[in-house]
């Protein structure tokens, strides 16, 4: 059986459209897979590793990294006065220390124009520092929403 020029002209038609169509493709893979979080922390921590869990468990991907927090911290702009024994960097936004879970997916959909969220210092009752050895002591505390330009605001308030 020969190829007619016709039938050549419209494989290679089409042949053009599948190749032009290909970048779009992946581009809607690679959009539709969903952030991981990179967590700095030290290797010996034992409420970061319970906290990677809860994240874990709330259906968010996490890539630890066991080389303690205090260089990421200061890369990508936590202030001081927010920090805590953990430092997270997702779709752009930085966490830092015992931040829910839901509140980080709350700040995936939202997408505010921030820095991220922290939750200074580790109160007890927060992911992470909920243990049984805590014995059910809970403080109240807030996770606050980080500005661009070094301010804060509450993001929410737990009891």
């Amino acid at each position: 059986m020969q190829t007619t020029s016709t039938e050549r002209r419209r494989d290679m038609l089409l042949f053009g459209a599948a190749l032009a169509l290909l970048p779009r493709f992946a581009w809607s893979q690679a959009a539709s897979q969903p952030p991981v979080m990179t967590v700095w922390k030290d290797p010996s921590c034992g409420c970061c590793k319970v906290w990677v869990e809860h994240l874990r468990s709330s259906g968010l991907a996490v890539q630890v990294r066991d080389t303690g927090n205090i260089g990421a911290r200061r890369r990508l702009g936590v202030p001081a006065s927010l920090g805590s024994c953990h430092t997270g960097e997702i779709a752009g936004y930085v966490v830092e220390g015992h931040v829910p879970a839901r509140e980080i997916q709350r700040l995936l959909k939202e997408r505010p124009d921030a820095l991220g969220l922290a939750v200074p210092s580790m109160p007890l009752g927060s992911p992470g520092m909920d243990g049984p050895e805590y014995g059910g002591r809970k403080d109240a505390y807030q996770v606050l929403l980080m500005t661009k330009d070094g301010g804060t605001r509450v993001y929410q308030r737990y009891p």
